[in-house]
């Protein structure tokens, strides 16, 4: 089974991280939810979210095979602005695994110095020219270049979910996803 931690700060977009939890684990991907603290965490639209445990608390030698990151604003750059996220996500991809940023997120990635040379995408505005400036910017829905997967903004938040799904899960375990959600 497939593990995936998808990480949730204060201002997260709500259908970002509340689809691909919902979508990975009707794929029976193992999903653990952290928050950079202790506690509920507030969405950008209010909604409230009780991680399954702090980023903190994630023992070091758990890995996983995805790391997800939601977007939206304030969530996206104070994920961005968190030493630990950034640390994290150098040693996964580092150890040859997976990471995924959508909307605002990927700005993350830029930080981590993880998209030089690699295809993205991202809402539009979101990263400034020189967060992007050797990254090749598509403006596709998502975006696969290699360990990274990311993706424009809510509403591609299912076709992003679907994505990583195939890529932990193959593709037969995608289609049962999407068909018995009668997409």
């Amino acid at each position: 089974m497939s593990q995936a931690l998808i990480i949730v700060a204060p201002g997260f977009e709500e259908l970002e991280a509340i689809t691909v939890i919902d979508l990975l684990r009707r794929a029976g991907v193992d999903v653990t939810v952290a928050g950079l603290e202790q506690g509920p965490v507030t969405a950008a639209r209010q909604t409230v979210i009780q991680p399954d445990t702090t980023l903190d608390a994630i023992d070091a030698q758990t890995t996983f095979d995805l790391i997800v990151l939601p977007g939206g604003l304030p969530g996206a750059d104070n994920l961005r602005d968190s030493p630990a996220v950034i640390r994290l996500l150098t040693e996964q991809v580092a150890a040859g695994r997976r990471v995924a940023a959508i909307c605002a997120a990927p700005k993350v990635l830029a930080r981590a110095g993880l998209i030089a040379g690699k295809r993205i995408t991202h809402f539009p505005g979101a990263l400034t020219d020189q967060e992007t400036a050797s990254a090749t910017v598509t403006g596709a829905a998502v975006e696969t270049d290699g360990l990274i997967t990311t993706s424009r903004g809510p509403g591609t938040a299912m076709d992003f979910a679907l994505s990583l799904i195939e890529q932990l899960e193959g593709p037969a375990r995608r289609e049962d996803v999407e068909q018995s959600m009668v997409r």
